[in-house]
């Protein structure tokens, strides 16, 4: 009986080890091993800064260029021809680059010719285009300056072509006043441009010849002053 509890015993405590030592854990199984994989880590970092810049990016507002403004063309308006010449290339009272006049001589009335108060004349000159361009039908021969006498604008009724002679001839009469009287014209485009030289008329009006000088472009003669020579006795 004694021997039976014994061995009862004896397996009573190996039941109570072997429980134990199943229930129980050695220190080095309550340790845990952690397993590190360096290109696991290297491989995750990467991702996540991928992954922070991908917000970045989606966050930042879009950098738009601002519209190309593209200047119109400028439009540079022809010149509108009149008369042969182009209109605006000078102002009115410019001389005509291409056209030209030169006096050739007095056909009628040369100058200091007397004539009577109210006399009706007709002034003629014979002139030369000495320019490069033929004068268009339309041009104007008109008075410019001193006594007009009467005269209007002689107008081209046909085209003088460049260094051909033609007769001008304007209609006048004398006013009513005495001296030496005299009156300036000249050629112009129809637009108003006058060019070459000045021609004149000039008469004496109720006397003899005028004692004067008188020098002009496209005159025929020079007048000079009539001098009186007075003798004094000497004592």
């Amino acid at each position: 009986m004694l021997k039976f509890r014994l061995i009862v015993g004896i397996q009573i405590l190996m039941v109570g080890a072997v429980l134990l030592s199943a229930c129980g854990a050695t220190p080095a199984q309550l340790t845990p091993t952690v397993t590190v994989n360096p290109n696991e880590i290297r491989t995750q970092a990467v991702q996540t800064f991928a992954a922070d810049l991908t917000l970045t990016a989606a966050a930042a507002p879009t950098n738009t260029p601002p519209a190309t403004i593209t200047p119109l063309a400028t439009f540079t308006a022809g010149p509108t021809s009149a008369g042969g010449i182009a209109i605006g290339t000078a102002p009115v009272g410019a001389t005509a680059s291409c056209y030209g006049l030169s006096f050739v001589s007095d056909v009628t009335i040369p100058d200091n010719t007397p004539v009577t108060a109210g006399q009706a004349f007709t002034k003629t000159w014979k002139v030369k285009n000495a320019g490069s361009c033929a004068w268009d039908a339309g041009f104007k021969f008109a008075f410019t300056g001193g006594e007009q006498m009467g005269g209007t604008t002689y107008t081209l009724p046909s085209a003088v072509a460049a260094g051909a002679v033609t007769d001008i001839s304007v209609a006048m009469t004398a006013p009513n006043k005495t001296g030496t009287l005299r009156g300036n014209w000249r050629m112009s485009t129809a637009a108003g441009q006058f060019f070459g030289d000045e021609v004149y008329v000039q008469v004496v009006v109720g006397g003899g010849a005028a004692a004067t000088n008188t020098v002009s472009v496209g005159a025929t003669s020079t007048t000079g002053p009539t001098s009186t020579v007075t003798a004094t006795p000497t004592q």
